[in-house]
């Protein structure tokens, strides 16, 4: 078959431009337009978390012996550093470490964003990232669909650079004082979790290593590469605090 040299160029760099732009691109940091953070002080913030228990992860996965001030997993903080308004006080989960947090209320869907994760991110590219979690009923949870953009050809070093708007429906999105917000809608027929009631949420550190044995992946099977190691006592996600936008008017007043 005779081929036209120019037009199979042409052709292979319209597929290149269509192949990024078909590269989802999430919103932008704090206090760019179109960005979704939402600042501890805004009004549209209704209440904020009042129970949490935490299990804390290795500072580093890889390794476990491993210590940081004689300890090998992450020590920053306490179940307490959660609850409340975001202050920059929180508690550091560590490698797969995870938090589950309570409300005096349930958590209802309604318009827009229904609530928003706090870490304490130093600036608009330093990003630890976490999965977050729902449930109903305590004891199942359902996860939001993450989504993971970064390259995953090299690991982002210990105080390395993520791009916010290549990731979406993970908690870190923002930097400190500013939350990734979640709207619930996004789960809405999920079997076994009704979204007009959610009791718990689960914040769990994506570890961030891109070696297989390690890596955490998002709802596309992308690998979430985020700084790593971070083999300190402030290792892994750092939740700051939960901020509610929609209560139901039933009090709740289950434990973790």
């Amino acid at each position: 078959m005779k081929i036209n040299i120019k037009s199979a160029c042409l052709l292979g760099v319209l597929l290149f431009y269509c192949s990024i732009s078909c590269m989802a691109q999430f919103p932008p940091p704090a206090g760019q337009p179109g960005s979704t953070a939402i600042f501890k002080d805004s009004s549209v913030i209704v209440g904020w978390a009042t129970g949490c228990t935490v299990h804390r992860g290795l500072i580093n996965i890889s390794d476990s012996t491993i210590v940081y001030d004689g300890k090998n997993r992450a020590s920053y903080g306490s179940d307490t550093s959660a609850l409340n308004k975001a202050d920059d006080s929180p508690v550091s989960l560590g490698d797969g470490g995870y938090a589950i947090v309570t409300f005096d209320k349930p958590i209802t869907n309604g318009p827009g964003f229904d609530f928003a994760v706090f870490e304490n991110g130093l600036n608009d590219s330093f990003l630890e990232l976490a999965f977050v979690e729902v449930s109903s009923d305590g004891i199942n949870f359902f996860r939001f669909p993450s989504v993971s953009n970064t390259q995953t050809i090299k690991q982002i070093p210990t105080f390395g650079v993520v791009d916010a708007t290549k990731i979406d429906n993970l908690a870190g999105k923002y930097r400190v004082s500013f939350g990734t917000p979640f709207d619930l809608e996004v789960l809405a027929g999920t079997p076994g979790l009704d979204i007009n009631r959610i009791t718990h949420v689960k914040i769990i550190d994506v570890v961030g290593c891109i070696e297989p044995a390690f890596a955490t992946h998002d709802s596309k099977g992308n690998i979430v590469n985020d700084p790593w190691p971070t083999p300190f006592n402030t290792g892994g996600f750092d939740l700051d605090a939960i901020g509610v936008l929609h209560f139901t008017n039933v009090p709740e007043n289950r434990s973790v």
